[in-house]
């Protein structure tokens, strides 16, 4: 009698572990909603699509991506929100700084003023990308990746006094975001900003209300204001980076294994960018110039004429936004002198 129920016991449990097993083994599909702002077939476009095809590879086709260009699902500031409440499953974009002021910091002016110290300041897991992270995190959001995108400069339709010495009153009027630090920079290198958002720029530079704009780099001038200005300077105003983001809950819903596979080809895709942004950002500037735009250059000398008066004129009055002990302390971090 023992033995047969004994039997039985075991028959039962190999059963229910037979019948298990599929619910063990099975991986789930997924197909992530991701958002971008450039048009389709632009760079971020083609890093997203190939992105994309490395998530499918990896998992044998169960994650995927649905990709929706050009602002399809809204401004990045609407997109970030919607991520944040899972509306949106993943984006790749600016993130603003609505939320948390302390989010400015990654935009200040001259944080890096040269490829080099890019790499190393914007680079995931850097203290600066960290601190990022952490932030994102209080507003639901997981920092997956970076994904740099160029350095600014100063696109102007009228030659300004003096223009690679920020020690000079230029006499231009220049468009500048609706942002204290681009404000504060602006004044401080001799310009006349004047804060307009971006969608009024082209017809402020092309009516005269200003002469110019800064907050941009070579491709966001070619693309929107090649008819109306005539000479670029790129003097690494400030660094423009995107961040590949999910919903934080999201991420956490992943099997360990699925955070691995988004993790390998994210790390991959920004790696990709950084192997190729530099050369991405002289290729438009030539595409400026070929366009009859004249390119003015800065020499490294002059860039560090640029940087220093960044930080010791405009870093005073705007590190006060995120927290002045708060910015000291990443400087530090960061091993950035002001």
């Amino acid at each position: 009698m023992k033995r047969w129920i004994f039997g039985f016991a075991v028959l039962a449990f190999v059963v229910c572990m037979a019948a298990a097993l599929p619910l063990v083994a099975e991986a789930k599909d997924y197909n992530f909603k991701i958002s971008h702002i450039r048009p389709a077939d632009t760079a971020i476009d083609l890093d997203v699509k190939w992105l994309n095809e490395q998530l499918v590879k990896a998992s044998n086709g169960r994650i995927k991506l649905s990709i929706f260009p050009a602002g399809q699902l809204g401004d990045y500031t609407v997109v970030q929100e919607r991520v944040g409440v899972g509306a949106i499953d993943m984006a790749v974009q600016p993130m603003g700084a609505a939320s948390d002021k302390r989010m400015l910091v990654s935009s200040f002016p001259y944080l890096a003023d040269s490829w080099a110290s890019a790499r190393k300041i914007y680079v995931t897991g850097s203290p600066l990308m960290t601190e990022v992270g952490n932030l994102l995190e209080k507003q639901n959001i997981k920092l997956v990746a970076v994904w740099p995108v160029y350095f600014g400069g100063v696109a102007l339709k009228k030659m300004p006094s003096a223009p690679m010495d920020p020690n000079v009153a230029q006499n231009v009027k220049v468009r500048v975001p609706p942002i204290k630090s681009y404000q504060v920079m602006a004044e401080a290198f001799g310009y006349q900003a004047t804060p307009l958002p971006f969608s009024e720029t082209f017809t402020a530079v092309q009516t005269g209300i200003v002469n110019g704009a800064i907050g941009a780099g070579a491709e966001g001038y070619y693309a929107n204001f090649r008819d109306v200005i005539k000479y670029y300077l790129p003097i690494n105003t400030h660094f423009e980076q995107w961040y590949l983001v999910m919903n934080l809950d999201l991420w956490k819903s992943l099997s360990k294994a699925d955070q691995d596979i988004i993790s390998k080809a994210s790390s991959d895709f920004e790696k990709r960018r950084w192997q190729a942004a530099e050369k991405d950002q002289a290729y438009n500037e030539k595409r400026l110039q070929e366009y009859g735009i004249e390119i003015i250059r800065p020499t490294i000398n002059q860039i560090s004429a640029f940087t220093k008066k960044a930080r010791s004129t405009v870093w005073p009055q705007i590190k006060g936004d995120v927290g002045a002990e708060y910015f000291d302390n990443l400087m530090k971090a960061m091993n950035i002198k002001q």
